[in-house]
């Protein structure tokens, strides 16, 4: 599965929640921000291509209307994560058969477990059954949960924290009712101590809000249930949020 366009593709490996039917037919998705849902039949190694050829653009497979919900199950990475999203997924697919996947790694294994929404590119985190289930069936319906939001692929990490605060601040929105208008960053992108100045558009209350971010580097940790050491994280720490 080809998750998202462009130069950020990641390839993952899908399956439907349950026990392994060896005999159902494969096919490749693509799916991703502001792109068409594209699957295509993978009886053999070469229909792969198509799903590259898809990927820039090209007319093959057939379009898909509905969302892709993923839910992180790949053990083999960290335990953490079969342990926690098998039964998110369980419930997430018995509630949404046509929607829901297991897929392999996502990233956020300390948030397990974790599920994706695409086309938005919606991450939601440390989830159980019944969260899960209300936090999917009201963002489906257009509604963003902050609670378990995790952040939003097309951002990177300091702005994704700018955006949270203001789903917490001035929700319920939908999913497309934050948008980005400026940012400003100084100091190294992946350092501790580096700041993010973020303008957002809060599209409801036609609102500009103005977010101060922090990288802040977190105390060491084991941070996933496979880790056999303690290793450091980055808090993005809201400094301040001002509406304009």
């Amino acid at each position: 599965m080809l998750a998202r366009a462009g130069a950020d593709t990641r390839v993952l490996l899908v399956r439907r929640p349950g026990r392994i039917d060896r005999g159902a037919p494969r096919s490749w998705i693509l799916a991703g921000l502001d792109i068409d849902t594209i699957t295509g039949p993978w009886r053999h190694d070469n229909d792969l291509l198509d799903a590259a050829a898809a990927l820039v653009g090209a007319s093959v497979g057939a379009a898909r209307s509905q969302p892709v919900v993923l839910v992180c199950t790949h053990g083999v990475h960290d335990v953490c994560c079969a342990l926690r999203g098998r039964p998110v997924a369980a419930a997430l697919g018995s509630r949404w058969p046509e929607l829901v996947w297991e897929c392999s790694h996502i990233g956020g294994d300390r948030f397990a477990s974790n599920v994706v929404l695409l086309p938005d590119g919606f991450y939601y985190g440390n989830l159980d059954p019944a969260s899960a289930l209300a936090t999917v069936e009201a963002h489906l319906a257009g509604t963003v949960l902050p609670d378990r939001l995790r952040g939003m692929a097309r951002f990177l990490p300091p702005v994704q924290a700018a955006a949270i605060a203001a789903y917490q601040h001035y929700g319920p929105m939908a999913p497309s009712d934050v948008s980005v208008r400026a940012t400003r960053h100084i100091g190294p992108h992946h350092g501790h101590g580096s700041e993010t100045f973020v303008e957002l558009l809060i599209e409801p209350q036609r609102l500009v809000v103005r977010v101060h971010v922090l990288s802040l580097r977190r105390t060491d940790a084991q941070l996933t249930c496979r880790a056999t050491r303690e290793t450091p994280a980055t808090e993005y720490r809201i400094i301040d949020f001002t509406p304009v």
